[in-house]
This record gives structure tokens, sequence and C-alpha cells, in this order.
């Protein structure tokens, strides 16, 4: 596979930041029979300009950022490259290098900033059957999906507008049932003061009486209807309500006219003369009852439809409002895990940093290890040597004659230098040597300097100091800021 070390450039956009179709995969095979190369045919339309930087790879289905590549080939650049020109390019992936399992993958072509420009149709390695039936759910589906969900959440908004416009005209149709019932009262009034009393007048009166019991009685159903829409919605209850008062002060009205009746049909008098402009008057009044009758009628019946699209546009909201609760859920897993993997990879690499220079320390001290030993020995040989000369002198005859005799008054002479004639000229040099010498044991660490007395357990101890041991693991530290991270580190765990 022709890849180099290089990783290829990717990002953390997300699918809807993506451009699928500036790039058009030819030819993709349903499946590929494992073990063998594989050629991925491709076009590079108008609309993309192509890059040194560009590269296609292999995805998994299902994957959501060009990080979750499996395999990934350097494009190759085009050689004869126009604006408004249509490029066919290919590219072939090493069997070594593809997936070895049977599930969904596809090419997907990414350019050098990590967007994808093109992706292709599901497919699979695996061999050959006669079974083969594959359900691909396509990127232009995913998106019309969305328009369409889109285009629901408008039309929702539209539905809450109308809904509003609707019930402010509902508000506006009892205002005016309101006044036309304020102008019958006013109309009734005048009745009751126009009325003579005479037997047509009381006909008149009992046929009006008919019609409004029979008013009453659809006032009554309508009541009915109007509670058990008044369940559901409370704001139509309230004007149902008010209807229902209206209707009963109406029945109040209508007892008061009859009681009326009969005291005017008492004082009937000489008003013969008016009663043909009362007439006149009554029939305007029947006709305008009964447009203020249908009027309400139609105002009912355009309550009903308006009742019955609030509660289906009510059933839809709480639908588009459970999809955006779901939504928010994955988004927010999806949130969290991708916090976590970042967590984990940041305490990959500072524990990898903390044991490279672990064990860059540890190399350290066994060098200065072995030089200490190698020092000790050589110190060691110096000590025996140094010995074995200050142990010459007491085995001549004459050092215990010379011994005998006080050091102020006898010179003291150099030891097996009675048969020399000048004496040993290194005599001196040794005893010197002897008790001048320097120390030979320096702390590796903090360079200390150490007398030749000290005992190799308490220059031991002294190194040992330098070391920090971890309380969680057996590392062992000279570094107090590295052996800080290290311990740090067991404290996220």
């Amino acid at each position: 596979m022709d890849e180099t070390l290089d990783e290829p450039p990717t990002s953390a956009v997300f699918l809807d930041n993506c451009h699928f179709s500036q790039v058009i995969f030819n030819n993709v095979e349903k499946f590929y029979i494992p073990g063998g190369d594989i050629t991925c045919f491709y076009t590079l339309t108008q609309h993309i300009t192509p890059r040194r930087k560009d590269w296609v790879g292999i995805f998994r289905v299902g994957w959501k950022t060009t990080r979750e590549y499996y395999t990934f080939m350097w494009a190759p650049f085009p050689s004869d490259l126009s604006g408004d020109s249509i490029v066919q390019q290919q590219i072939q992936f090493r069997a070594y290098y593809l997936p070895k399992d049977d599930e969904y993958y596809q090419f997907c072509y990414v350019d050098e900033e990590g967007v994808v420009r093109g992706a292709s149709v599901p497919f699979q390695f695996r061999a050959e059957t006669e079974d083969d039936i594959l359900v691909v759910t396509t990127q232009g589906e995913v998106e019309e999906i969305e328009q369409q969900n889109k285009d629901l959440v408008k039309e929702n908004k539209e539905l809450k507008e109308s809904r509003l416009c609707l019930q402010k005209q509902n508000l506006g149709l009892q205002e005016e049932l309101r006044l036309a019932q304020e102008k019958m009262k006013e109309l009734e009034g005048e009745v009751c003061f126009l009325q003579t009393g005479n037997l047509e007048l009381r006909r008149a009166q009992e046929l009006q009486a008919g019609e409004m019991s029979s008013a009453q009685m659809n006032l009554a159903s309508i009541r009915e209807q109007n509670i058990k829409l008044g369940k559901e919605n409370q704001e139509l209850q309230k004007g149902l309500e008010s209807l229902r008062s209206s209707c009963e002060k109406l029945e109040l009205e209508g007892n008061f006219l009859k009681e009326e009746n009969k005291r005017l049909t008492e004082q009937n008098g000489c008003r013969e003369s008016e009663l043909q402009q009362f007439k006149e008057h009554n029939q305007e009044v029947s006709s305008e009852k009964e447009q203020l009758e249908s009027r309400l009628k139609t105002t009912l019946d355009h309550m009903d439809q308006l009742q019955s699209q609030v509660l289906n546009q009510e059933k839809e909201m709480e639908n588009l409002v459970r999809m955006d609760h779901d939504k928010t859920e994955q988004l927010e897993h999806l949130k969290e895990e991708n916090r976590r993997l970042r967590i984990t990879l940041t305490e990959q690499h500072q524990n990898r940093d903390l044991a490279k220079e672990l064990e860059e320390k540890n190399h350290l001290f066994q060098l200065l290890q072995r030089k200490q030993d190698e020092i000790e020995e050589k110190n060691l040989r110096l000590r025996q040597e140094n010995n074995e000369l200050l142990m010459r002198p007491s085995e001549s005859p004459d050092y215990s004659a010379r011994v005998a005799v006080p050091s102020a008054q006898v010179p003291t002479r150099p030891p097996e230098s009675a048969d020399l004639l000048f004496g040993n000229p290194y005599y001196n040099s040794l005893e010197t040597s002897a008790v001048n010498m320097p120390s030979v044991k320096k702390c590796p660490l903090c360079h200390e300097v150490f007398p030749d007395d000290i005992g190799p357990r308490q220059y031991e101890d002294h190194v040992r100091s330098h070391i920090l041991d971890c309380p969680f693991c057996d590392e062992t530290f000279e570094d107090k800021q590295v052996y800080d991270d290290h311990v740090y580190c067991h404290s996220l765990e």
C-alpha cells in the first residue's frame, strides 16, 4: 500500500457540514470477495477543486467524523484539470489493508481540510451468495427526512399562528354575540311597551314561546356538547359557559315576558292604532332573531372545527417534542463519550512520557551506581596498598629501638633506610599521600563529597534519600516534579 507515515488530514466536522455530491463514486459493487485488491472509480465534478492532500478512505457505515476511517489512500492529483471539466479517477486498495469482517463499508472522498466531499453506496467484504438483499438508506433520503422535519416545524409554527388568529376571531364573535344579545334585550323591552294584549298578539307570543322552547332545546344540546369540549380545552369552555349563562338569562326573560303578557292583556286599551306598527316591528325582530340564531349555529360549527384542529396540532407538537428530546439525549451521550476519550488519550500521553523519563533516570542511576562501585573498588585497593606500606616499618629489626627513643630527640627516619646512604626518597611522599589523600566518595545526584571514614551504609542511605518511591506502584523517581506528575496520574485513576 502506497501510504506514507503521515496521518491523513481529518476533522471533527459532523455529517451536517459535509457535501456528498461534489465527488461521485462509480461502479461500486454490493460486495467484494476477501483476499483480493479492489479498485475504486470516482468522478470529480466541476464543483470541487482537487488538492495535493486529498485522500480516499474506507469507512464503516455509521461513522460520525472523518477520524473513524479504517484505511485510506492519497488521491492522485489530476494531470489535466480545467475549471468546468469532469475528471475520471481511480485508486487501487491492496488486499492486505482491507477489512476482514462482513460489516458494511463505503468509500469517502475527503479534502485536505478534513471535509467529506463525496460518499459511495455501502458494500461488504464477503463471498458471493445467491440471496443478497441490501437495504440502503442514502444520504439523499436522510436529507429529505431532515427537510421534512424542518417543514413540519415550520408548519407547526404556522398552525400556532393560525390558532392565535382563530382565538382572536372567536373572541370577536363572542363580543358580537354579546352585543346582539344586548340589542335583543332592548328590542324585547320595546316590545313590552308596545304590546296591547289582544288575541293576535297573544297568538304571536305563543308562537314566539314555541320558538323559544325549541331554541332552549337546541341550546341544551349545544350546552352538552360544550361541556364535553370544555374538558379538553379550558379556553373554549369559558366561552361556552358564557353562552350557557346567556341562554339562562333568555329563559328568565322569556318567563318575565309571559307574565308581562298576562298583565298587558288585562290592560288592553285603546292602542289598536299602534298594533300594526308593533306587528311590523315584531316581524323585524323575528327576522333579526333568525339571523342571530343562524350566525350562532355557524359560530358553534366553526368552534368545533377549530377545536379538532387544535387537538391535531397538540398531538403533532407532542410528537415533535418527543423527537427533539431523543435527539438531544443522543447528542449529550456523544459529547460525554468524546470527553471521556479525550481524557483517556491525555492520560495515555502523560503515562507514556513519564515512563520514558523514568527509564532514562533509571539508566542514569545504573551508570552512576557502576561508577560508584568502580570508585569504591579503587578506594579499597588504595587502602590496602597504604596499609601494606604502613606495615613495612613495623617489620624491620630496628623499629622497636627507634620507637623507644622520644620523637623529639631522635629524628624520624624512613623505614628500611638503615642500609641506604641517603635514606628512602619515597618515604615523605607516601606519608604525605596517606595523610592528605583526597576522598573518592561523592554523591552522584547532589555531588556532595564524603570523608573516608563514612560507612557504605551511610553513603547508600544518603543516595537513596534522593530517590522517591511511588505509594501506588513499585516505580522510583529522582526528579521531584516527575514524581509529583506520576502520583497525580494515579489520583486521576
